[in-house]
């Protein structure tokens, strides 16, 4: 096999992380030793062992003593600071790894470049650069979150065909179907954080979970600039933590956290900032029209997942976001629905 398939390997397994290794981004190893795999491994969960140590740990006794001349392949660059974990780069030199394949450095301060150069100091031949797109596009969230400084910010809404994504007076429909239904629970299961705004919260009463797919729900988020939402509301039931946003006070309660921004601040600036400081590296923005018209017109979101339903016309109601320097990326189809995945024109992730 060539590098590159075993660098694809590592992508594969590193993907299997996702929704569960953020803020620390998703990575996967593989130990070659004359072209056959003796030990592969992934960061499964966020706090719990790195993908080098699990690569490392799964090689059989009866290979232990080939890991010395093996080549270690790795979908980012090893880390060199103590964390949660050891630092990965004195794990492999402790091993006498020779050599080592790296997809990509890893942006983040700790880390940045001193991994591979502890890896070099040490003797270990170091080759970088293999499907680095891909390894950067795998952790675009990571990757956004420590070079701007913002969460990775994926745009969602569902529409009809004619483009209305609710009926007059913010009546709510069915637009989606149940199959898209769960891949959108799916999509939350994948992400820090999710958020809607006060008129969404009130027509449609969502509880933002993932209760249709497996995996933590992420951290909810509400503007309610008057504090107006009724104790009974979905997104008050203190299922997960949320995070309203108003003009009224900053205050703790429960897993309620209320964060006060002042009248005319930009929400989005706002938003983006307040998820920094949490360590939340992305958030998806599910309606309404407004707040996500707010994040376009921004010129601040990466992703947009449409769902438009190809056999609904309501002819008149709320019309749907209009997006603008997006590229198509793909396009799925789940019975009647249509899903459009687009990614924002100059986000080079």
């Amino acid at each position: 096999m060539i590098p590159e398939q075993y660098i694809q390997r590592c992508l594969q397994l590193a993907a299997m992380g996702a929704g569960n290794t953020a803020p620390n981004p998703m990575v996967g190893a593989v130990l070659v030793h004359e072209e056959r795999i003796i030990g592969e491994g992934y960061h499964a969960l966020y706090g719990g062992p790195h993908a080098e140590v699990n690569c490392i740990q799964q090689v059989v006794k009866a290979d232990k003593h080939l890991i010395k001349e093996s080549t270690l392949y790795v979908s980012l660059e090893p880390c060199n600071h103590t964390g949660k974990t050891p630092p990965c780069s004195e794990l492999i030199i402790e091993n006498e790894i020779p050599r080592v394949v790296v997809a990509c450095t890893d942006p983040f301060e700790k880390v940045n470049g001193s991994g591979i150069a502890r890896l070099k100091k040490a003797g270990i031949e170091v080759f970088t650069g293999i499907l680095e797109k891909e390894a950067q596009f795998l952790n675009r969230r990571f990757f956004t979150f420590h070079q701007q400084h913002r969460p990775y910010i994926i745009l969602k809404w569902a529409q009809s065909k004619d483009g209305f994504i609710a009926a007059e007076g913010f009546k709510p429909v069915a637009i989606s179907n149940e199959l898209s239904n769960r891949e959108v629970h799916k999509w939350r299961s994948e992400e820090a954080a999710i958020m809607v705004g006060y008129q969404t919260a009130i027509s449609d009463d969502p509880r933002l979970s993932n209760r249709l797919w497996p995996g933590k729900s992420p951290v909810r988020i509400v503007i309610d600039k008057e504090l107006r939402l009724p104790a009974t509301a979905n997104l008050l039931d203190d299922s997960q933590t949320t995070i309203i946003l108003n003009t009224k006070k900053d205050e703790t309660s429960g897993k309620r956290i209320f964060h006060r921004y002042r009248d005319g601040d930009d929400l989005v600036k706002t938003t983006c900032d307040l998820l920094f400081q949490l360590n939340l590296t992305s958030l998806i923005v599910e309606g309404g029209t407004r707040l996500i018209q707010s994040f376009i017109d921004n010129g601040t979101w990466d992703e947009a997942r449409v769902i438009v339903n190809s056999e609904l016309n309501l002819q008149k109601g709320i019309a749907a976001p209009v997006l603008n320097n997006a590229q198509l990326l793909k396009k799925e189809s789940n019975r009647t629905d249509d899903i459009y995945h687009y990614q924002r024109i100059g986000n080079d992730q």
